[in-house]
C-alpha cells in the first residue's frame, strides 16, 4: 500500500491507481504531480476531486466560456484587457466577467468543472513522472470548487485514453510539422467545414506540429486530434515530411535523367562514329 504522506514514481503507480487510492482512503489534501517541467495540482475533500491546476496545462477559463456559448470572443478580449489594467487589482477573469454581468455564478461553476475535468482526463496519459500528496494542504483558497466522483473521472479519463491511442495509431509522429495541401490542377474544392475545423486549418502554418496543434487549439486534446485526422483524410492538410519526401524524389528523378541523358549522348556520339566507319567499310565491298 502506498504511503500517501511520501512521494513515489507513476511508473510504480499509475496514475488511475493513485487517484483510486486517495479516493478509497477518503482523502483531503492536495496531489501534487510532475513530469518533466510540468506540474499539476489536484485537490481532493473525502476522496472526491474539488480542484486542479497546472499552469501549462490548465484549459483557459475564457475559452471555456467562448467554446460553452457563454460569452462573445469580442466580450473575452474586452475583460482580459480590463484584468491586465492596474485598476483591476487581483481580480479573476471569472469575477469580472460576472460583475459585467456577461455571466453567472452557475455558468462560471460551469466552466471550472469542465475545465477541471479536462485537466484531470490529460493526465491519465502520464507514464512517468513523480507525485506527492499532501494532507489536509491547499496551497489556494478557491471560491469556486466542484465535486467530481474520482471513479467517474478515472472511466472517462481512461475511455479517452483508449481514443487518443486510436487516433496515435491514424496520425504520424507528434513531431511532424504539417503544411496546407494545394489542390490538383483544375481540382475545384467544395468543402464545408465547421467552425473548430477551421480554427485547426488556421493554426496549420508549416511550422507547427502535432504538439503545437494540440497546445494552440481551443478544443479538447481528442477533439482536436480528431479534426487533423479528418483534414488529413480529406486532403486539406498533409505532413510536410511528405513535401520534403516529393522534393528529395523530384531531385533525384532529374539527376537519373540527366545521367540517362549524358549517357544516351556519348553512346549515340560513338554508334554514329562507328556507323559511318563500318558504313565506309561497306561500301567498299
Amino acid at each position: 500500500m502506498m504511503d500517501l504522506d511520501l512521494q513515489g514514481k507513476i511508473e510504480r503507480f499509475t496514475l488511475p491507481e493513485i487517484f483510486q487510492l486517495v479516493s478509497t482512503g477518503r482523502k483531503t489534501g492536495t496531489l501534487g504531480i510532475q513530469r518533466d517541467d510540468d506540474i499539476v495540482m489536484v485537490y481532493f475533500r473525502n476522496g472526491s476531486v474539488i480542484y486542479g491546476y497546472g499552469p501549462r496545462k490548465t484549459y483557459h477559463i475564457g475559452r471555456m466560456l467562448v467554446e460553452m456559448g457563454r460569452i462573445t470572443p469580442g466580450q473575452l478580449d474586452e475583460v482580459i484587457a480590463e484584468q491586465a489594467a492596474p485598476t483591476a487589482g487581483d481580480k479573476r477573469l471569472g469575477q469580472l466577467l460576472i460583475e459585467k454581468r456577461y455571466i453567472d455564478r452557475a455558468d462560471l461553476e460551469e466552466a471550472v468543472r469542465r475545465q477541471v475535468e479536462e485537466l484531470i482526463f490529460s493526465l491519465m496519459s502520464w507514464d512517468r513522472g513523480s507525485f506527492k500528496f499532501y494532507e489536509n494542504q491547499f496551497p489556494t483558497e478557491e471560491e469556486i470548487t466542484v465535486n467530481l466522483s474520482t471513479e467517474n473521472v478515472i472511466l472517462e479519463g481512461l475511455r479517452r485514453l483508449d481514443e487518443m491511442n486510436r487516433l496515435k495509431d491514424c496520425l504520424p509522429d507528434f513531431a511532424t510539422v504539417y503544411v496546407l495541401a494545394p489542390a490538383e490542377p483544375g481540382q475545384v474544392r467544395n468543402v464545408s467545414l465547421k467552425p473548430e475545423e477551421w480554427n485547426i486549418l488556421a493554426l496549420v502554418d508549416g511550422h507547427k506540429n502535432i504538439n503545437d496543434l494540440l497546445l494552440s487549439s481551443p478544443s479538447e486534446s481528442v477533439e482536436t486530434l480528431k479534426h487533423i485526422a479528418s483534414l488529413q483524410l480529406a486532403g486539406l492538410i498533409r505532413p510536410s515530411v511528405q513535401a520534403a519526401d516529393q522534393d528529395k524524389l523530384e531531385s533525384m528523378v532529374a539527376h537519373l535523367s540527366r545521367l540517362i541523358e549524358n549517357y544516351l549522348t556519348r553512346n549515340t556520339s560513338k554508334t554514329i562514329a562507328d556507323g559511318t566507319v563500318a558504313g565506309s567499310d561497306h561500301d567498299q565491298i
